[in-house]
């Protein structure tokens, strides 16, 4: 699953489980270009594999996020100053949704995470340069796609895409990723269920 990947920013504890991936967070680590804050970071854990064209990529996730800015889950990035980070980020007292765009500089948007903490399965979909962010809501049984995002960012043809942890207030975030995948996209699907 996590076959011919690389890190930018290793983590020093970290283990490939074969379906599943477990780190431990360096502290001070995030990724963020100058808005509001007027600081640039590049220092999040980042483990990628490089894809060409149109994808989907996907992943479930769990951690100890008690901290303000603990954040995990996916990635896409162009360079330093061309990505997307999707995922969960404890903030205002609680796990959130969240997503940054950055083109440049970065954006930052929040919504509450209303479903169980404990398992969050996330997917991007890439197609030119159009990015769709949704998160798997599970209500016992059932399960839906929901849209969190639709964002335009310019990207290469060639992206790296994969799993990002950061917590800027600390060291010891715990994650555990499991179910990761990287498809072909089948395109974007806004309103499956009409």
């Amino acid at each position: 699953m996590f076959e011919n990947m690389k890190w930018l920013n290793e983590p020093s504890c970290w283990e490939n489980g074969g379906d599943s991936l477990t780190l431990e967070t360096t502290a001070a680590t995030d990724f963020w270009r100058e808005t509001h804050y007027g600081f640039t970071r590049d220092s999040g854990h980042f483990l990628y594999r490089e894809v060409d064209g149109n994808y989907e990529v996907a992943v479930t996730l769990s951690g100890n996020f008690t901290s303000l800015y603990d954040q995990a889950g996916l990635m896409i990035r162009s360079d330093e100053r061309t990505w997307l980070k999707a995922g969960v980020e404890y903030n205002d007292g609680t796990l959130q949704l969240s997503t940054v765009i950055t083109n440049g500089t970065s954006d930052w948007s929040l919504s509450p995470l209303a479903t169980n903490h404990d398992r969050i399965t996330l997917k991007l979909t890439r197609q030119g340069n159009a990015i769709h962010v949704q998160h798997l809501e599970r209500h016992g049984l059932a399960e839906r796609w929901t849209s969190l995002r639709l964002g335009y960012l310019p990207l290469n043809t060639m992206c790296q895409v994969g799993l990002m942890a950061c917590s800027p207030e600390r060291g010891g975030l715990h994650v555990g990723f499991s179910d990761f995948s990287i498809r072909p996209s089948a395109g974007i699907q806004l309103h499956p269920w009409d």
